[in-house]
């Protein structure tokens, strides 16, 4: 694989826009004078990578082929290097061996897995069966052997954020017909650029309604994926639950409500902007 780098950045690199990044630069031309901001808001940020190995010559490799594949990168010799440097700079993968003195692989995964929930390609010379399937049931997102080829690293790289980014939008509905969008994993409601805050009761109902949605959904599936049984008290509360809810979403009366009534049957999230009301 052939590479080039003239025009990449390496985030462990003064040289480039890396504000944010350390807490103190390094006396070089490079850093002496001031950025011009509005050059680099303009442009689309980029992927980041940390690399974890502590040989400085399979970082400086890696470091290559992923910058010209388009990430920004950084580099870790050590474990605890690499907790710092994940804390600090949220990489969106990262790439661990697991040989290394003092925090080992395995230790340094752990605790990498306690800070965010990174996607992982664990990168190592161990690479009997039994090593794979430890290294997957420890929190691995993919395990590739050393000597490995370039080109896998990057395919494989892809391919595990294509898995996260899929997981990611699993776990949250952009409705952009009527400007609403449900984030299930913080709680975060939107509704025309403007964050609402939700009960815990109050959203669960919400959550059920939009996973199903545009289909409505029944009293029963409510009462039983919300309070886990159905009676007529359970019903009571969803109707006063939907009542606070409406109220949460409603920004312009002379509009459909966004919580639509199906007699006899249930409610339904309304996701189409000129739906009727049927109350």
């Amino acid at each position: 694989m052939e590479i080039h780098t003239d025009q990449t950045q390496d985030l462990d690199n003064s040289s480039g826009f890396t504000a944010g990044l350390q807490e103190n630069y390094p006396s070089s031309p490079a850093t002496k004078n001031g950025f011009d901001l509005d050059v680099y808001l303009d442009v689309p940020p980029r992927r980041r990578a940390l690399i974890v190995d502590d040989d400085s010559d399979t970082v400086k490799l890696l470091k290559l082929a992923l910058q010209q594949a388009g990430f920004d990168v950084m580099g870790a010799l050590d474990g605890f290097e690499a907790v710092r440097k994940c804390a600090d700079t949220h990489p969106d993968i990262i790439l661990l061996d697991l040989m290394m003195p003092d925090l080992d692989g395995w230790e340094t995964l752990r605790m990498l897995r306690q800070i965010q929930d990174i996607p992982i390609v664990i990168v190592s010379a161990k690479d009997t069966k039994d090593d794979i399937v430890k290294g997957l049931n420890a929190g691995g997102d993919d395990y590739v052997a050393k000597p490995f080829h370039m080109e896998e690293i990057i395919a494989r790289v892809h391919a595990v954020l294509r898995r996260a980014r899929k997981e990611e939008e699993a776990n949250r509905r952009v409705f952009p017909e009527v400007g609403l969008t449900i984030d299930f994993d913080t709680r975060e409601v939107i509704l025309n650029e403007t964050t609402i805050q939700f009960t815990p009761k109050t959203f669960a109902v919400l959550e059920v309604l939009a996973r199903h949605a545009p289909r409505p959904v029944s009293h029963e599936q409510i009462a039983e994926e919300v309070w886990g049984e159905d009676s007529t008290s359970v019903r009571k509360r969803i109707k006063y639950t939907i009542l606070l809810i409406r109220r949460k979403l409603s920004d312009d009366d002379d509009k459909p409500g966004l919580i639509l009534n199906r007699p006899a049957f249930g409610y339904q999230l309304n996701t189409e902007p000129h739906a009727a009301l049927d109350f």
